[in-house]
């Protein structure tokens, strides 16, 4: 057990062992500490706590002017010296208490010793010094530290009387608490986050913690969940348990998902502490116009997102594309929202990244109610759609270009935004051809990087919502098509491509045409019809694309006509692998060239050497694994471990005849697994 394990628990604090330790040893050699963070997260509360033990080990005293209900008369100059002369005047009378216990009988005899000339100081007036001297005094005298509480309202008020306090005397030592720095060059500052939810697999955090001290006996899962939901804020725990006066815990964990949390309340120590709602709006009033109107649109966002998205969203009359950005910085600087990632990091080719904001969920569902209020969702629902619409379109190009992990990176960044600009209900049928043209541009994602069935099932959604013949449906019929026949589902995926031939056909698309051809050739591949899937093949291989962006093109068909070859014709398969490579868009194309090598493993295990088809087939394996696609993965794994047999037993080949597909677990008449889909990872 560690030194931190033994610290005796700090009064209503709860797992902020770390942040006491550190504030404490900074008290010791900073003159300004302050605490910073979101609204709600127990700033004020640790301040308190960590200053209580602070005087207490030195024989000190605090001296705390709360900001937050404006200033007094007199400004904080007069309400500090006024707090000053009460703690005097407080020690004055418990000292007369004591001289009146402990004196003689004899009235009038004067009262020697010590206590009577140290307890009954007389106190500092602003006769006899400046306020600022007569505060200094104070401090110095009864070793006070100033804590200057909840800042935010009166921030520069707040730094010019710290800079006035320290030019009286530098030793001072003066603690703050508000939602931003105050922008001192003396100050230091800790940053206080919402607490962890969980430590580990399996282990409980001080979120958790805080919340079972409250409910008391529990089922952990139902506990972690409320708790994650509320994003480990502890005013959103607190206010969360007093709600189980009137329902059960499985009640509450299901009911936080919603915006009830936003709007629950309960006794506090003050007004703005009484609820979600009405901590989130005591900093949304210190907002200017610009800031709110943009918290406020910043509230469609589900998940991070870079200034090109916030300017999106919130870009219009009355909010300049210029402006966002700045917005930004001061809702940051005033924690309404969190930085995720700085800006200047680079990827892994070097590009420098934008950096990337969080709004968090309470800040979120209070920018949605305004947003409501202010009749604006609609507009900024569309708007976010519509941005998102063109983040796929940018995917959809990097994914052609000379580094494909560029668009995969780019999808990752974006997930919980296009998932969203994907699944909620469109507004209408222009809103709703939006989201399909996401799920289009996004064909890559679905079909080489292997989320088929989460493509599948956006795809089967939106075309039940897109009724119109138009040439973006034709693509959408072409590409669940495209997805179901690589999920060997050959009915669903006959049934899309002939509705999909249909509607290129009446469009003219002879791009579209080629790629049903392609889609249809991978339907036979599985049914094991190599001579149809050949001519397939070769028909889609033989047409010159018009769009070079959308769909697998020629050189993919080339690739897997090499496949289909393999087993048949070494020389055609390894004439139609060199005019993939040929044909190919682009160097970076990591999707083609591991086809292309896993083509030339196929055919050199079958009609050539196994050390080289061995060889062919690490690197295919290597280049499927930058992307993901765990079809081919799956093929190149089960080729890896035969050609391995071969090598070490000179095995010969199976009767490709006899051979059950690799891709049906436990023989022909079982169902075939679903592991050609990747599953999104949980949270």
């Amino acid at each position: 057990m560690t030194a931190r394990a033994d610290r005796r628990p700090l009064p209503g604090v709860v797992g902020r062992a770390v942040e006491h330790e550190l504030v404490s040893g900074l008290l010791g050699s900073a003159p300004l500490v302050t605490l910073t963070g979101p609204a709600g997260v127990g700033k004020s509360v640790l301040a308190r706590a960590v200053l209580e033990e602070h005087t207490a080990r030195h024989d000190g005293t605090i001296l705390r002017v709360g900001c937050w209900d404006g200033p007094a008369e007199g400004g904080l100059p007069a309400t500090l010296l006024r707090a000053a002369q009460s703690a005097d005047s407080a020690r004055r009378d418990a000292a007369t208490a004591l001289v009146r216990r402990t004196a003689p009988s004899c009235v009038g005899e004067p009262v020697g010793g010590r206590a009577g000339r140290t307890d009954a100081p007389t106190g500092p007036t602003p006769a006899d010094h400046t306020a600022m001297a007569a505060l200094a005094a104070h401090c110095r005298r009864y070793r006070a530290t100033v804590l200057l509480d909840d800042c935010d309202p009166m921030r520069d008020e707040c730094a010019q009387l710290v800079r006035q306090l320290l030019r009286a005397d530098p030793t001072l030592r003066i603690v703050a608490s508000a939602r931003g720095a105050l922008g001192l060059p003396e100050e230091r500052v800790v940053e206080i986050a919402p607490l962890p939810v969980t430590l580990g697999e399996g282990i409980a955090g001080p979120a958790v913690e805080l919340l079972a001290a409250r409910t008391g006996a529990a089922a952990p899962e139902l506990l972690v969940a409320v708790c994650q939901a509320l994003e480990g804020s502890p005013l959103a725990i607190t206010l969360a348990a007093q709600q189980l006066d009137r329902m059960s815990l499985p009640q509450l964990a299901a009911q936080v998902g919603s915006d009830g949390p936003l709007f629950w309340s309960g006794p506090a120590a003050t007004v703005r502490h009484t609820s979600l709602y009405a901590a989130q709006a005591a900093g949304y009033a210190l907002c200017s116009p610009t800031d709110r109107r943009v918290w406020a649109r910043l509230s469609v966002l589900p998940g991070d997102f870079d200034p090109w998205l916030a300017g999106c969203v919130c870009t219009s009359c009355d909010v300049p594309a210029a402006a966002v950005e700045g917005a930004l910085e001061r809702l940051l600087t005033a924690s309404v929202i969190e930085r995720v990632r700085d800006g200047g990091a680079q990827d892994d080719t070097g590009a420098a990244l934008p950096p990337r904001y969080r709004l968090p969920r309470a800040a979120r569902d209070f920018g949605r109610t305004q947003l409501r209020e202010a009749g604006e969702e609609s507009a900024a629902l569309r708007r976010f759609r519509q941005a998102c619409a063109a983040l796929a379109a940018e995917a959809q190009i990097a994914w052609q270009g000379p580094n494909q992990q560029v668009a995969v990176r780019l999808v990752e960044d974006e997930q919980a935004n296009l998932d969203a600009a994907l699944t909620r209900p469109p507004q209408d049928a222009e809103d709703a051809l939006g989201a399909l043209e996401i799920a289009v541009s996004l064909w890559f994602h679905w079909a080489a990087c292997g989320f088929r069935r989460e493509g599948r099932a956006h795809l089967d959604r939106l075309l039940l919502l897109s009724r119109d013949d138009t040439a973006l449906r034709a693509r959408a019929l072409w590409l669940a098509g495209y997805l179901a026949a690589q999920e060997d589902a050959p009915g669903a995926a006959e049934a899309l491509l002939d509705q999909a031939w249909t509607a290129a056909v009446m469009h003219a698309d002879s791009d579209g045409l080629a790629r049903i051809a392609h889609a249809h050739g991978v339907l036979e591949l599985y049914r094991g019809n190599t001579a149809a899937a050949v001519a397939c093949l070769e028909e889609a291989a033989g047409h010159r694309s018009r769009d070079p962006w959308f769909g697998p093109g020629p050189a993919h068909s080339w690739a897997l006509l090499a496949v289909a070859l393999s087993s048949l014709d070494a020389e055609r398969a390894r004439a139609a692998a060199r005019r993939a490579w040929e044909s190919r868009h682009s160097d970076g194309d990591f999707w083609l060239y591991s086809t292309v090598l896993y083509a030339c493993a196929a055919t050199e295990r079958v009609h050539g050497e196994p050390a080289a088809a061995l060889r062919a087939c690490r690197t295919a394996l290597a280049a499927k694994e930058l992307i993901g696609d765990p079809l081919f993965i799956a093929g190149a794994h089960h080729m890896l471990a035969g050609l391995r047999r071969e090598a070490r037993g000179g095995e010969p080949l199976p009767d490709r005849d006899e051979e059950d597909p690799w891709w049906r677990p436990g023989g022909p008449d079982v169902p075939p697994q679903p592991f050609f889909s990747r599953l999104r990872a949980g949270p």
